[in-house]
């Protein structure tokens, strides 16, 4: 039987979207849609999206092409000028129901795409599940209140907002329910869940209201936080919470104290180093990742060692290393710009810097019994979410209890243990 087409670039909260476009357009009837949730972090997210949704149009020509998500939002004219697409639809469009209703009938406006900044409530939205996923997603916010100087992602996602304590419990209970072992809290800036709810409650507080709520949920991740903003009840859980895993990804930019005022960041190089010196103090195995900006405007070669020397500095396991590209809007695409080759290689330095502690931490790990969450035939992740390979067949989803017995570039290899 025919469905809807979901093609999702970018992030976590998008796979989560993605989920409630496809129910909200297969009740519609638009069974031959082909809806691209798109991402507008870099400019060559947006290219690839342009690349696929072209693509798609050549390999069949007869779809409805329904294109959504940040780069459509931000800068909805330029899709609309693409002949290959049907509608284009906005961030907030895109998750109500009506919208694929009208699309289906023909009375939707090609381009609907409203302001989205007076947005101030986050949608309830429901979802059984992630489709060939094991690990599920739960949005818990939207939007971001602050203005880093090189982010569009405010002006496509709005200001920040906070689903409510129930619906969350709600929803992790539902996808636990239907079989997810693992559930990874998700947002655009979560460790500002709360601001705008009742009583100002924080992202310790839901935390705790989950894994009380819901005691048969085996593990519970964070997605990216913003180290500054954490509460003290999160920073106890992270510390001591077995069912929270062990794993911390934070949003650190650059490890250089002028950049980081450029960036408009709220937190100083030395912040970044006592967050993750005090959270190894609370839990010895904890293990850290982070995004990091690589040749942000007037970055000089000084200031990108301060970024290599973070990666020691905090002990970071896992790097995510973005050259930096300049925004249309935003005030860093003012500023004065770097050489694109000084860019590219400062972002290869930082990479291979990545890969040594991945393999420092890889080798470490050989050896040791770990708990793994399948998450295809043969492959999965550990608490510390280090990418582990079996020679046997596994049940994805299933949690298994296995030896670590060897390594590769960027994962472990495992066998039961006994």
């Amino acid at each position: 039987m025919a469905a809807p087409q979901l093609v999702t670039f970018g992030c976590r909260l998008n796979a989560y979207e993605s989920e409630v476009m496809r129910a909200h357009a297969a009740g519609a009837g638009l069974d031959d849609a082909v809806i691209f949730n798109t991402c507008a972090v870099t400019a060559e997210a947006t290219r690839q999206a342009r690349q696929a949704i072209r693509r798609a149009r050549r390999e069949n020509p007869q779809a409805h092409i329904v294109v959504t998500g940040c780069a459509a939002q931000t800068d909805p004219q330029s899709f609309a000028a693409m002949p290959e697409i049907d509608l284009v639809l906005g961030n907030e469009e895109k998750l109500a129901a009506a919208s694929w209703q009208m699309a289906k009938s023909g009375d939707m406006v090609r381009v609907a795409v409203a302001d989205i900044m007076p947005v101030r409530h986050a949608h309830r939205q429901m979802i059984d599940g992630l489709s060939e996923r094991t690990r599920a997603f739960v949005q818990v916010q939207n939007g971001c209140d602050h203005r880093c100087t090189f982010c569009i992602i405010p002006f496509g996602r709005g200001n920040s907002r906070s689903v409510a304590a129930s619906d969350a419990v709600e929803q992790v209970r539902r996808l636990v329910a239907n079989g997810h072992s693992e559930i990874v809290l998700s947002g655009v800036d979560i460790t500002s869940w709360g601001a705008n709810l009742e009583g100002s409650p924080r992202l310790g507080d839901l935390v705790a209201a989950i894994l009380k709520g819901v005691p048969e949920l085996k593990r519970l991740r964070l997605s990216s936080i913003d180290s500054i903003e954490a509460d003290p009840l999160l920073m106890e859980l992270l510390g001591g919470e077995e069912r929270l895993m062990p794993h911390v990804h934070l949003s650190l930019q650059s490890g250089d104290n002028m950049i980081l005022k450029r960036m408009k960041r709220r937190h100083s190089r030395h912040d970044a180093i006592a967050f993750c010196d005090s959270l190894r103090r609370r839990r010895p195995g904890l293990v850290f990742g982070a995004d990091i900006i690589a040749g942000f405007p007037t970055e000089t070669e000084a200031m990108f060692e301060n970024s290599l020397s973070l990666i020691d500095d905090c002990g970071l396991t896992y790097l995510h290393v973005f050259p930096f590209s300049p925004r249309p809007g935003t005030p860093a695409a003012r500023m004065p710009q770097l050489d694109v080759q000084a860019i590219r290689d400062r972002a290869r330095r930082l990479r291979a810097r990545g890969q040594e502690k991945l393999d420092t931490f890889l080798a470490s790990e050989v050896g040791a019994i770990r708990d793994v969450l399948i998450e295809t035939g043969r492959s999965g992740r550990t608490e510390h979410f280090a990418s582990v390979k079996f020679v046997q067949e596994m049940r994805p989803g299933a949690i298994v209890r296995a030896r670590m017995t060897g390594r590769g570039k960027a994962h472990l290899e495992a066998r039961l243990a006994a």
